[in-house]
Order: structure tokens, then C-alpha cells, then sequence
């Protein structure tokens, strides 16, 4: 093998690594506190002036306390986030944070983080975890108290709380905006909006029954 050939090789190699490694990308200095009134926004908030920064920017304690789950919440669930949103130093580091509560039977519905891989810890109670991958394969496992579980970036997946108690658990995101997107809303409640024909196709369901779950009240 020449010398030019293997030469390519490890730029290709190194490449691919380093596109496999790769989350929200790297900063260029030691901080960047997000300034959410800026008009500028690429990748993440722009700075505020480093004079103006506190502390403050950098602590959050919204998820210390249990949410209260009201009766009319269908999931049964409730999550508070901590993103740059609630934390602005956290702008350009690559990561935020989540917790959710679950009543009896509560459940996240399935859905995606296009932008980040997830890792749950579970604070109290029983939950059943589950992922798919491309090839349709189904990951799932129960998880309790002080256990952990790891979601793939982009895989679609969902919890729901199988124990007769409530369920906490908090999550991790290597992304500081993992963006998430929700089946069942984004095919049925998407604007524009998805034919009905082509859901009672992917469904094998009748338009009829397309039209009853948009507009349930109906």
C-alpha cells in the first residue's frame, strides 16, 4: 500500500470518528451566557458581555420538587425542563437536563430527540423503557429506583410507569436543544396538515376513523 493511499485512509478513518463522537460543537471560550433578547441566534444564543455575568446564570432548582399532575392530563405525566431556556450558561455547552412525573399508569408517548442521546435515572418508582431502532428492532427493560437506561440519539422510544405508585425520573441530554418530536401530534396535528388518505394507508384505518381522532369532540 503506498504511502498516499494509507495517507487518505487515516483522513477518512479520522473523519468518520470524528463525526461519530460529534454533538453540539465545541466552544471557543470558556463561556457564553445566553443572552435571549439578542436578535442573533446560530447554534445556540448569543453572549452575553462577560461584566454582566453572575452565578446566577449558571444555577437553576426547578427540578427539586415533584409537579403536581392534574385529573384532565390524558399521559399522566408532567416534565420540567432545564435548558438554556432556564439556565442560560448552559448556552454552547452541549447539554441540558429534564425531569419527569408520572402518576399511576402515567406513560411519555413515543417520540424522537433528533439532536441528542438520552440517559434516564430513576428517582422513584417502576417504569418500563423501551426503544426502536431503524431495523424495527425493540429494546425494553424495567427500571427502578436508582437505575439507569440509555436512549440512542434519533431512536424513537417511550417510558410509562408500571408500578401502583408515582414515578419520577430525571434525563440527560447531550445536546443543550435535543428537540423532541411526538408521533401521534406530528402526523395528526402537523400544519400543513398530513392527507388523511395517506395516514389511513400507513395506519390501515378508514379516513373515517383519521377524522375521529383529529377532531375526537366531533
Amino acid at each position: 500500500m503506498s504511502p498516499t493511499t494509507t495517507f487518505a485512509i487515516l483522513v477518512i478513518v479520522s473523519n468518520v470518528i470524528s463525526l461519530a463522537l460529534a454533538s453540539d460543537p465545541d466552544t471557543l471560550q470558556d463561556l457564553c451566557v445566553a443572552l435571549p433578547s439578542s436578535s442573533v441566534k446560530v447554534n445556540g444564543y448569543a453572549c452575553k458581555d462577560e461584566a454582566n455575568v453572575t452565578a446566577a446564570d449558571f444555577f437553576f432548582d426547578g427540578l427539586a420538587k415533584q409537579s403536581v399532575i392534574l385529573d384532565n392530563n390524558t399521559a399522566g405525566l408532567a416534565v420540567k425542563l432545564a435548558t438554556v431556556d432556564q439556565i442560560p450558561g448552559l448556552n454552547t455547552l452541549g447539554l441540558s437536563l429534564a425531569r419527569a412525573d408520572y402518576r399511576d399508569g402515567g406513560f411519555t408517548p413515543p417520540h424522537t430527540h433528533p439532536r441528542a442521546t438520552e440517559i434516564v435515572f430513576v428517582l422513584e418508582g417502576e417504569l418500563q423503557a423501551g426503544f426502536i431502532i431503524t431495523s424495527t428492532k425493540h429494546f425494553t427493560k424495567t427500571l427502578k429506583k436508582g437505575e439507569v437506561f440509555v436512549f440512542p440519539k434519533g431512536s424513537l422510544h417511550y417510558l410509562k410507569n408500571i408500578g401502583k405508585t408515582p414515578a419520577s425520573h430525571i434525563v440527560a441530554f447531550n445536546s443543550q436543544n435535543p428537540g423532541a418530536l411526538f408521533i401521534e401530534p406530528a402526523l395528526f396535528s402537523a400544519t400543513p396538515s398530513v392527507p388523511d388518505d395517506v395516514l389511513a394507508k400507513t395506519f390501515q384505518i378508514s379516513v373515517e376513523e383519521v377524522e375521529q381522532i383529529k377532531n375526537p369532540k366531533a
